[in-house]
């Protein structure tokens, strides 16, 4: 009888010893899940992402619940193994049995589970929440209990129970994910996302090309000229001034000019009367915005003016998108390698056309703009 016994209470020492590796599992993998991707999976449809999500819900009661259940487990065990202990070795048992308990709890229901649930979080958590959840609902009396002196004891030192964790990710975290990402998403894919997060603290005045870059038309100059300067150049848009670049009139697409001289007369006015209207943008206006507002005016070439509406420069959405993607073959002005020389004393030789901005992407340097 006294062997039965003994096995049966072994036995049940053993499942305890299991269930308290279930629980000190569950509260690391629970509190351990990436919550972005919690969300993920739960707007997939996971279901154990969705319970795993309504217990994190109310972390107090999930913790709640995890704790009465292992400590539960943990004392009955702890009775159970002293009753042990007695039969085989008398009083001096009890010592023996704190020692040993103590031991293959920290190691089998304490470190190696939590330590595994670290590791593999959903692997844990989202099975684990299956049970977890009726059991909530199982010892909700008790777990009420223990919060209702818990929140008060928390109130007491100062602490607010019932206000909401801020969850919003910002703008500098957003990137540190993107970096984290490894290999999960290409370098080229890190560095677009990363320069349209950085959008916002680029102004137009930073990417425009320099009025004195501009190439335009003065309408003022005769018809062959016009004709020419078009011909010869590389842009598909340029605008149109007269007598000075301050006082631009419109912006001539190439495609038109080309119905326009392929009448029998052309003449300057067929010319200006194929010219858009001049679109006008402040220096000031941040790359995020003004990427939205070429998209609304359907444009793809804007004149920037400072404050007194004199012309500071042009400004394309192909410049725009180069800071998203990198340059593309052609551009108005770009800062090509001619422009920074390195000298053999470590130094560098930049051409004083070069932007700071242009000077801290060829470089990596950080300096201020």
């Amino acid at each position: 009888m006294n062997e039965t016994s003994l096995t049966w209470l072994f036995g049940s020492l053993g499942v305890l010893i299991m269930l308290s590796g279930f629980f000190s599992s569950s509260e690391t993998g629970m509190l351990s899940l990436n919550k972005y991707r919690l969300k993920h999976l739960k707007k997939q449809g996971h279901k154990g992402a969705n319970k795993a999500s309504d217990l994190l819900d109310r972390t107090d009661q999930l913790i709640s619940v995890i704790l009465i259940g292992n400590n539960f487990v943990n004392i009955l065990a702890s009775s159970i193994a002293t009753v042990i202990a007695i039969r085989l070795w008398g009083d001096a048992g009890i010592a023996i049995a704190t020692a040993l308990l103590t031991l293959t709890i920290l190691i089998f229901a304490e470190i190696t589970p939590k330590t595994f649930a670290a590791y593999h979080p959903e692997k844990i958590a989202f099975p684990a929440a299956h049970i977890l959840k009726p059991l909530l609902k199982l010892l909700y009396p008790a777990v009420w209990s223990v919060n209702l002196v818990t929140n008060n004891l928390l109130k007491i030192l100062g602490i607010n129970t019932s206000a909401q964790t801020e969850n919003h990710i910002t703008r500098e975290e957003l990137k540190t994910l993107v970096h984290e990402a490894g290999n999960k998403i290409p370098r080229s894919h890190q560095d677009m996302l990363i320069s349209i997060l950085d959008l916002e603290k680029v102004t137009v005045n930073d990417i425009m090309i320099p009025k004195n870059e501009v190439i335009g038309l003065d309408i003022e100059d005769n018809l062959d000229d016009l004709i020419e300067q078009a011909r010869s150049s590389q842009h598909t848009r340029l605008p149109v001034y007269k007598g000075d670049i301050n006082n631009i009139i419109g912006v001539l697409h190439l495609r038109n000019m080309t119905k326009v001289l392929s009448h029998a007369e052309p003449n300057k006015a067929a010319l200006l009367q194929a010219c858009r209207e001049p679109y006008f943008i402040p220096e000031s206006t941040p790359l995020n915005h003004q990427l939205l507002q070429f998209q609304k005016a359907k444009r793809r070439i804007g004149i920037v003016v400072d404050e007194y509406g004199d012309v500071q420069g042009l400004a394309t959405m192909e410049d725009i998108l180069e800071e998203i993607v990198g340059e593309f073959t052609t551009d108005y002005s770009t800062t090509s390698s001619s422009d920074i020389t390195a000298q053999e004393d470590s130094s560098f030789l930049i051409d004083g056309s070069a932007t700071i901005r242009a000077i801290n992407k060829a470089l990596k340097w950080s300096l201020p703009t």
